[in-house]
């Protein structure tokens, strides 16, 4: 969204703004394609490198709508990343100077470490039991396939 958007005139941007919003939150992925061709349509000649640049993106932005609802908003976003880089920098200011590269490789392979197991046994970022099931049910038809 943000290099769309840094790509789009200025006097612009509230409405690709509008657009990306009802793309990235269409129901599935054949009405977020709709709702690309529509702001191309209206957009043509306007945001013409901001609509490039979401064409070049859009099958990666739009991977998580073949997902559960449920998914979504977690896997199409990246703050779970933002929250870990800002972490590894909040200690890594407190050390200041590594000795060595494999001392930053330690630090982050630790944090990694304590985040794995908090998400583990403490609040579940994402609860896979749902997803594991959607994927069961989808794979039944498949394997029925193949076996006939």
């Amino acid at each position: 969204m943000r290099n769309v958007l840094d790509a789009t005139p200025e006097q612009l941007r509230d409405e690709v703004h509008e657009h990306l919003i009802r793309i990235l939150r269409a129901a599935t992925p054949e009405k977020a394609r709709a709702a690309f061709e529509e702001a191309q349509a209206l957009l043509d000649g306007q945001a013409d490198k901001a609509l490039a640049k979401l064409e070049a993106g859009f099958e990666d932005a739009t991977a998580v709508l073949v997902l559960p609802a449920k998914y979504r908003r977690r896997l199409r976003t990246t703050n779970m990343l933002e929250r870990f880089n800002e972490e590894i920098r909040r200690r890594e200011r407190v050390i200041r100077i590594f000795p060595n590269v494999t001392a930053a490789w330690r630090l982050i392979g630790a944090l990694s470490c304590e985040q794995h197991e908090a998400w583990s046994t403490g609040r579940v970022y994402l609860n896979m039991e749902a997803f594991f099931a959607w994927k069961a049910a989808l794979e039944k038809p498949e394997a029925a396939r193949r076996a006939a």
